[in-house]
């Protein structure tokens, strides 16, 4: 089946659905489109599609626009829209579900956003906690853009705001035990 949008028509997943809700543990089909999601989302003036509308895309089966979308990356998972939902549908959960997805089915269109995921949490696996220079000097070699940043960076080292080295964190077996939960 085909859905048209934005002039194309878009193939629909009729398991897409169940296949999030099942992933995520929420009861999508619960949203009845109040907008509270949107209205309350402070990323929203950065989506190319709304939060409420992510949810409709989902319900419709649009597998393809959803997880190519700068959406489910540009969220901050600050838990707004599942804090006011009305009928208790976790956004925050559909979107961890979404950008899992993108990233196996290799759809992530943001690879700058997808690259600082994946350093980020490279870090916290390796070290238990975040360390933000070799975040910065990691994401600079990754996205090939070492210098545009430069100078605030070298006032906030000046500044003791980024330490050379990361700090030693104690319980590092037990945060790699979680990543292998995680994974497994």
């Amino acid at each position: 089946m085909q859905y048209l949008m934005e002039n194309k028509a878009l193939d629909i997943d009729k398991s897409f659905s169940e296949q999030v809700k099942e992933a995520s543990g929420t009861e999508i089909g619960r949203c009845y489109q109040c907008l509270t999601c949107s209205l309350g989302c402070p990323s929203a003036f950065a989506m190319d599609y709304l939060p409420h509308q992510i949810v409709k895309m989902v319900q419709l089966g649009l597998r393809q626009p959803v997880l190519s979308s700068a959406t489910i990356w540009v969220c901050a998972d600050c838990q707004t829209c599942a804090t006011r939902c009305p009928n208790e549908v976790n956004l925050v959960k559909i979107m961890d579900v979404l950008r899992e997805t993108s990233l196996r089915e290799g759809l992530a269109r943001e690879h700058g956003v997808t690259d600082f995921h994946r350093i980020f949490l490279d870090n916290i696996r390796r070290w238990g906690r975040q360390h933000e220079l070799s975040l910065i000097i990691k994401l600079k070699l990754k996205t090939r853009d070492p210098f545009s940043d430069l100078s605030a960076g070298v006032k906030m080292m000046l500044k003791g705001k980024l330490k050379l080295l990361p700090a030693r964190f104690r319980e590092i077996g037990k945060v790699r035990d979680i990543f292998k939960g995680a994974e497994g």
